[in-house]
């Protein structure tokens, strides 16, 4: 394969709602270039793209695909995304290793949910942007209607280079900055270029003004040409549209038909002619604040975007050159663990095709078979330039499930085929619940999870349950009590013996020390699952030795792991320890760990315990005329809205909701907006659990 240099490489990655034809796109592109004979179907299951057995199975995208094409002297990689907001973390880690986002639109929906979150990820990374509407020719496609629903989107940055027309029945597409006319067949294929018509020549001269003076907008020599001539050449928009994009201040406008291949050669040409090249991209600052140029000439460092574990092959890692050249056997050092890597062999990746390489330059994408100590996010890099690049951050799982094998037998086979799968799928997360004793699963809604289960079954061998997580609850007091405990035993020679006397407290921040103590010493303890113990000595006239009181706290601490409501864990509580007696023979270590304990869980359950439940802040995005239907249903879930703001045609509701009400609520709010709304949830705080429900939980306990 030819090498090409930094000006002649582009990474574009294809993003769009579910259903809006990105698949069908890099096909038609990769048919175009003569790289395929033929266009396959995502119906037929065929596509260069969707090649993974799931994908085929669900006809969707599932996986983020790398692939490549070749058109007029540039190499133009493409990363081929799922629609779908499960896969999210497919989606961010391409786009931050694309130098331009191909947004996709249907034309018969403009712009929906999924465009919508996606373009919060692209103003996060400010990555120069382009917009594709397609099916123009579909009986029921809106063109006008989905460019004002961007214009809504993105403001009035966005900018018509094309329109679609109809002229005697035959489709074709007006070019503005051209200004020409490209007719098509029925079949698609080449157009037949032609004189804009007459009755469109007004129309199609005020949108090229409006581009030249975009244009000129972004570049001061242009905008003196533009003073000095009143307009600009082709040559000169193609400058003045690069450098708007490059200050994610100007979004082109195309128009296609992917599946009849219309329109999508003259968009390649835009690809290598106008948007940047990694040539044109600015040096970014390591973690260490070192600068990594994207020059040929630097030192070698590489960005991983994502790993994928593939049957009867092993891990591929795939790879964009940040700076310098990477050269079959280079040894390169992973800056997260110090390990020095060799990469053995070089691919360019075509889907599941795989083309061997010497050598990839700066901003060429890439892959690499069986490292042995790289993940995704890791940087690579040469030995004598140690840097690494900023790892990518994943969204928080929108959802847990406690998992466990079918066969008890597959424990260990469950637990390494789940490393696996969180290894190409960091928003798969997963850990295991000391305290509810479950393996949990955490991903980003439904379809993930059954992606999940599919992976264990079909790659792994491992049949999986999914269940609904036990909630982490805490116990607390809400008023003071005493209590004392005699541990006395006797069986012959040494016996037991403590006797202990405590008051029991509430604990918050910012509250004044006990009164009516003579306190000899006071610990405070953050405990591991949150909340505090303050522990006070008040002991007078050493009736109980103060080596003891490490014991008795211990006691205390044991029975704090495991309150007597729910089992749960006990916080925010602060104990008295003022009076007792010890014997000078029998008494130890373990008697009065036993007292401490058992006068520990009298006083406790005197104290009007309660039950503290975890809360999530939810965010749910909603479509305004959905948004009673989404309170209501929230409502119900025992949530408190904490607030709503509006944004374009949407609404964000805010409220505080009981994580044990959260559970298959992806699939519920799905099902209320047709998929319309989107969510996100973090932790909040515990909060009291209601009596008729803290009831309930204790008797079912």
């Amino acid at each position: 394969m030819k090498v090409y240099d930094d000006k002649h490489i582009k990474n574009v990655v294809f993003v769009g709602a579910h259903g809006s034809g990105k698949t069908t796109f890099a096909e038609t592109m990769l048919f175009e270039a003569g790289l395929i004979n033929r266009r396959g179907t995502v119906e037929s299951k065929n596509t260069v793209s969707d090649f993974h057995d799931i994908e085929k199975e669900r006809q969707t995208s599932v996986f983020a695909t790398p692939l490549h094409t070749e058109w007029r002297n540039y190499k133009i990689n493409i990363i081929d995304t799922p629609g779908l907001d499960d896969f999210i973390g497919e989606i961010i880690s391409s786009i931050r290793v694309a130098d331009t986002i191909v947004t996709v639109i249907n034309a018969r929906h403009g712009v929906e949910i999924g465009t919508e979150i996606i373009w919060s990820y692209i103003e996060r990374f400010q990555k120069p942007t382009l917009f594709v509407i397609n099916q123009i020719d579909h009986p029921t496609a809106n063109f006008d209607e989905s460019y004002k629903s961007l214009s809504q989107l993105v403001g009035n940055n966005v900018v018509k280079i094309q329109y679609p027309l109809k002229v005697d029945g035959a489709q074709c597409i007006v070019d503005v900055l051209k200004m020409k006319m490209y007719k098509f067949s029925p079949e698609g294929g080449k157009p037949e270029k032609l004189p804009i018509p007459e009755d469109q020549l007004e129309i199609a001269n005020d949108l090229h003004n409006e581009l030249v003076e975009r244009a000129a907008e972004n570049d001061e020599e242009l905008l003196e040409l533009f003073f000095e001539k009143g307009t600009l050449n082709e040559d000169e928009m193609r400058k003045g549209i690069k450098a708007g994009m490059l200050n994610h201040e100007v979004f082109p406008v195309f128009c296609i038909s992917a599946l009849n291949d219309m329109g999508t050669g003259r968009l390649m040409g835009f690809i290598d002619n106008v948007v940047p090249a990694t040539a044109d991209l600015k040096s970014i600052q390591s973690v260490e604040g070192k600068e990594i140029v994207p020059s040929k000439d630097s030192p070698t460092s590489l960005f991983v975007f994502k790993t994928f574990h593939q049957p009867n092959l092993g891990q591929v890692t795939f790879f964009k050159v940040k700076s310098g050249e990477v050269k079959v056997n280079d040894k390169l050092v992973n800056s997260r663990n110090g390990e020095t890597e060799i990469l053995n062999q070089l691919f360019i990746m075509d889907g599941e095709k795989r083309e061997s390489v010497s050598k990839l330059t700066v901003g060429d994408i890439g892959a690499t078979l069986k490292l042995k100590s790289t993940e995704t996010s890791d940087t690579l890099s040469s030995k004598n330039f140690p840097v690494t690049i900023k790892p990518i951050k994943y969204p928080e799982p929108r959802i847990t499930r406690a998992t466990s094998p079918v066969e008890k037998a597959d424990d260990e086979k469950l637990s390494d085929a789940l490393k696996k799968i969180h290894s190409q799928d960091p928003t798969v997360v997963i850990k295991y619940s000391k305290e509810t004793k479950q393996l949990l699963v955490g991903c980003q809604g439904e379809l993930h999870l059954a992606t999940i289960s599919w992976a264990l079954r079909n790659l792994y061998g491992v049949e999986a349950k999914f269940d609904k997580p036990k909630i982490p609850y805490r116990e607390t007091i809400q008023r003071a009590a005493n209590a004392s405990y005699r541990h006395k035993k006797q069986s012959g020679g040494a016996g037991q013996f403590a006797q202990v006397h405590m008051k029991i407290e509430p604990w918050h921040e910012g509250i004044e020390e006990p009164e009516g103590f003579n306190i000899r010493g006071k610990e405070e303890l953050d405990l591991p699952w949150g909340g505090k113990l303050v522990f006070y000595n008040c002991i007078v006239g050493g009736v109980i030795d103060l080596r003891y009181l490490p014991s008795i706290m211990k006691g205390i601490l044991e029975v704090m792991e495991s309150g007597p409501l729910t089992n749960s864990y006990i916080r925010d509580v602060r104990v008295m320890v003022y009076d007792g007696k010890m014997h000078a023979v029998d008494s130890n270590d373990i008697s009065f760990k036993i007292a401490g304990a058992h006068a520990f869980k009298e006083a406790f359950l005197n104290a009007n315990p309660k039950l503290l439940e975890p809360t999530q802040e939810l965010v749910v995005k909603v479509p305004e005329d959905m948004v009673g239907n989404v309170m209501t249903d929230l409502q119900s879930r025992r949530s408190i809205i904490l607030g709503i703001e509006s944004t374009g045609n949407y609404q964000i509701l805010k409220s505080q909701t009981p994580a044990a009400e959260l559970y298959g609520y992806s699939t519920d709010l799905r099902s209320i907006t047709q998929g319309r709304a989107t969510f996100s949830s973090v932790f909040s705080s515990y909060e009291s659990v209601p009596k008729n429900v803290q009831d309930q939980l204790v008797s079912n306990n």
